[in-house]
Order: C-alpha cells, then structure tokens, then sequence
C-alpha cells in the first residue's frame, strides 16, 4: 500500500480536539468523512515501497524501515493454500496428459489413464473418512467411478493443473491439488506446492508489477515472511493459508508476471526474522503518512515520507467519502443520533493522526468506540478521517437524523 510524504503533527499524543466548527442541526443528513491511508498501517506501506524505491533505496533500506529491529533469515519447503472459490464437495480437474493421483494414505501413485472422451477427473466424498475417484465422459455426459480410497488423495504430476469450479471456470495452479478432509461430507481443496513457486501467484496479486524492482523485491520478501509465520502456526490445519485478502491474495498460475518473478528470483528464500522466528511481516496498501504501532517489537509508529513519495501515484495518501445519516445511526446504534466526537487521537501525522477514540451520543444514550470499530462500521479505508472537508473542521458533528 502506497503513502505519501506529510508533515509531522505538532499536536501532542491523546489531543482531545475541541468542539468547535459543529455541524448545525440544519444540515444536510448526508455527512462527509475526509481521511487518508488505506488499510491497517502495520508493518510495509505497499506504496510507500514504491516510494522509496524511487527514491533509490534498496530492498534492505526499504525492509529495515517497515520492519525495524528483525533481521534477514531464510525459508524453504512448501506451503498449503486452501482455494476458497472451490466450494463443491470435492477436487475436480481437468484432464491432461501425464496427471497422476497420490493416495495419500499409503503414499501409492497412480497414473491416470487419458481417453479423447475423458476431460475431467473427480476426488469425492465417500463414506466416512475415504474419497471416491471418477471420470467424467464428455460424450455420454456421465461420471465413471475409476477407484474407491480408504482416505484422502491429490492430484499431481503436471507442472499445471486446471482446477474447475463450481461456476465451470477452470483456474490453473502449479503443484498438487490436494482434498483435505475437514470433517463431514465436504472435502477443502487444497493447493500444495513450493513456497518459491506460490510466491509467482501472490505478488502480482498484492503489488502493482510495473513497480520498482526493489519495490516488488520488498514485497516478495514481506509475502514470503508472512506465509513463513502462518505456516508455523497452522498446527493441527490441513492448510497454511487461505487465498483472499484474509490470508494474502493468491491466483495461482494465471497471476504469473515476469517481472514479479525476477523480484522473488532476486530474493529467493529471504525471509525477516525477530528473535530467530519468522515475522508477521503485515503490510496495507497506504499508511497516509505514518505506520502504526502494534503488539510486536518491530511494529513502530514512525512518520513515513515516502509514502506519498512524488512519483508514485498513492491514490490512498488522503480520500473522501459519504454517508448517509441512516448510516451513521446504524454504525453507532444509540438510537437517534445527536452527535459524533473524536476525543482522542495518536497524535502522529497531520490532524493528530489516527482516531482512537469516538464518542457518540444518541436517544439510546453514550456509547464509546474505537477509531478501528468505526471504520469497520462505516466502512472507511482507514482509522485516520475525521468528520467534515479537511483537518482544520470540526472534530465534534452534530446532525439531525432522518432515519428511526
């Protein structure tokens, strides 16, 4: 996520603005939300990356900046990623010369036969913990059972496979495509395969690929880190990572751009670590000018200028959107609204920086939020807005309410 350069706020840390500049009860039941940064601001700014790459740093420098205090390490091995958009039973691909099924129980591998009428495979649900392998026969228009499982299988062998979803799209992944028992009669599909190789379909996903180099190798470094850390802590799961902005966005082959290949090329293996583990290397698109502090050691909040970097086009570094007063009643629920204060802010960046705390007051009574309920609940890009045009305005809003 991309930030911009801004100037250091000289308002002191939990600066209560104060009310002043009110909107009257007259005013227009639409309310306008100004702010700036996209995302979360831990860790990497996705733009901010760029910045300083235009600005000549390298991967290091850039790294070293979102990620103080850790310290260069390396991964290897494969990763596991659970395909969301899959959401039939089981694992049904395409059929192609040279596919192969691993019976994961026994660790048997069969090669599967072709035919001109057999362009689909099948691993099904059946019974209690085993799976069902058929064909499907494009001519008669009927699925053949091939072999029965006593447990789960993948299909394999390939150096691309083309998964077909429920819609009849077919989405092609390196590595094996693997059905993963989760209990019942579902199957999870998922995908398995280096973590080298996985990187291809995740960076192109979360950068833009015209990029820097060392913007895109910055990236590549902080995906590869935070599919590490995930993969340390998934226990029990029969996968590492999902595949959505949950986990870290990944479409598999088709997401492939060469350049993005040359930056996880660049950086094979590299990693950052805290304390000989691998981080929770975070990253948003934009700060807005200044990262958050988190629960971690390197996770600082320091003023960031190469987030809004010239050059770099941060479409995030400040925004402004509407709502309606049916929605501001509905995201605070005190009834009736009477009024919205922002009492307390970080106190870093322009305007006192990120809200912390909001107090809003209705028929219902007084409820307290956070800057980060607030923007869940109204939907913001980011906990750093204030309720009127510009920092300058009023940090209290009073409004009639048309809505209950």
């Amino acid at each position: 996520m991309i930030v911009v350069a801004l100037v250091a706020s000289t308002l002191p840390s939990g600066f209560a603005v104060a009310h002043q500049g009110a909107v009257p009860p007259e005013a227009e039941a639409t309310q306008t939300i100004t702010g700036r940064g996209f995302g979360h601001g831990r860790g990497m700014s996705q733009y901010g990356a760029q910045g300083a790459a235009l600005a000549g740093k390298n991967v290091k420098q850039i790294l070293d900046f979102y990620y103080p205090g850790t310290a260069v390490g390396k991964a290897t091995g494969a990763v596991r990623i659970r395909i969301t958009a899959d959401s039939t039973d089981g694992v049904r691909v395409h059929s192609v010369s040279g596919l192969k099924l691993r019976d994961l129980k026994t660790n048997k591998v069969y090669t599967l036969p072709v035919a001109t009428n057999r362009n689909q495979w099948s691993i099904d649900p059946h019974g209690e913990h085993g799976t069902r392998v058929r064909s499907f026969d494009a001519k008669k228009r009927i699925w053949s059972l091939w072999r029965t499982l006593s447990g789960t299988a993948q299909f394999e062998g390939p150096a691309v496979i083309g998964l077909v979803l429920p819609s009849g799209a077919q989405v092609k992944y390196r590595g094996a495509l693997r059905a993963a028992d989760v209990g019942g009669a579902h199957l999870d599909t998922v995908n398995v395969l280096p973590l080298e190789t996985y990187l291809r379909g995740v960076v192109p996903r979360e950068a833009i690929t015209s990029w820097r180099p060392a913007a895109l190798q910055a990236q590549s470094v902080a995906a590869r880190t935070y599919a590490a850390y995930h993969r340390k802590r998934a226990g029990s799961r029969v996968y590492d990572l999902c595949d959505t902005i949950s986990c870290q966005v990944y479409g598999g082959y088709s997401s492939e751009k060469a350049s993005t290949n040359a930056a996880i090329a660049a950086t094979a293996g590299q990693i950052r670590l805290y304390r000989n583990t691998p981080i929770i290397a975070e990253f948003s698109s934009s700060n807005g000018g200044a990262t958050t502090a988190g629960t971690v050691g390197y996770q600082l909040a320091k003023v960031d200028s190469w987030d809004a970097y010239p050059g770099n086009k941060n479409p995030n570094v400040t925004w402004s959107t509407t709502r309606t007063a049916a929605q501001m009643q509905a995201a605070f629920g005190v009834g009736k609204l009477k009024g919205v204060s922002i009492s307390r802010r970080t106190g870093l960046g322009p305007g006192g920086g990120r809200v912390t705390r909001v107090v809003a007051t209705g028929a219902a009574g007084t409820r307290a939020f956070t800057g980060d309920q607030v923007r869940a609940n109204l939907r913001l890009k980011s906990a750093w807005f204030v309720f009127g045009s510009g920092y300058t305005k009023n940090e209290l809003l009073t409004l009639r309410c048309s809505a209950g």
